[in-house]
């Protein structure tokens, strides 16, 4: 049994279809994509480790949707960067020769730019919600920034042209269908150490070295710290 989507943007409604799926043959469930902020890398590591084993039991226990969400962070859990944890997780599941058995789905604020969804969908996640960009566009019509569109038109186009640029990248590739393109790894990494690359990027090719995953949660800790700053209070 699958399910049949006409691209692979979701919008929120279409998402919660999913998420509270009833039929014969699918069962879908949520894993959070968050590490605690304090922790550092250590917590990074431990999340990744922890998302892992928790879609190895969901898997175990007959679910075959997963949906990615980071949409519970709070002032102690940052997000884990979506690429990083849906990639992370596609290899594992390779590796545990389970991957087939189970569609991997991304609720996340972070996607927003059409290569964002070229990488997701090249490093194995089928369906994204971009619920933040969604909101974006129904903040900027209510602070009139966009006018004369409605926020279901607005919302439209944005996928329109979201799906038009990863079919034209797709195409540049000779790749005809975003079904082939999805899980292809058609990229070089640039930038990253070779022990995140194998380990998260199995197989990608990589010539130029950079950072590890402790300067990646040093970056995810520097944007929650500006969603959750400290103001002194009475000079304390």
């Amino acid at each position: 049994h699958q399910i049949k989507l006409k691209h692979p943007i979701l919008r929120t409604g279409e998402l919660e279809k999913l998420r509270q799926l009833d039929r014969p043959g699918f069962k879908v469930a949520t894993l959070p994509i968050l590490f605690k902020v304090a922790d550092g890398k250590a917590g990074l590591e431990r999340a990744l480790a922890a998302l892992c084993h928790a879609a190895d039991k969901a898997i175990a226990d007959s679910v075959n949707i997963l949906i990615l969400s980071d949409r519970t962070f709070d002032r102690d859990y940052a997000p884990i960067p979506a690429l990083l944890a849906s990639s992370g997780l596609h290899h594992h599941l390779i590796r545990a020769g389970t991957r087939t058995r189970v569609g991997l789905v991304l609720e996340s604020g972070e996607p927003r730019e059409v290569h964002h969804f070229c990488l997701l969908l090249g490093y194995g996640v089928q369906a994204i919600n971009p619920y933040m960009a969604y909101e974006t566009l129904y903040d900027m019509i209510d602070q009139g920034v966009l006018t004369n569109i409605t926020y279901e038109q607005a919302v439209y186009g944005y996928i329109k042209a979201v799906v038009k640029g990863v079919v034209k990248v797709m195409a540049k590739m000779g790749i005809s269908t975003i079904q082939a393109y999805c899980g292809a790894q058609i990229f070089e990494a640039v930038g990253l150490n070779q022990e995140l690359v194998e380990t998260y990027f199995t197989w990608t090719a990589s010539r130029v070295g950079g950072i590890g995953l402790a300067e990646i949660a040093h970056e995810a800790q520097q944007q929650h710290a500006k969603a959750f700053p400290e103001f002194p209070v009475n000079g304390h």
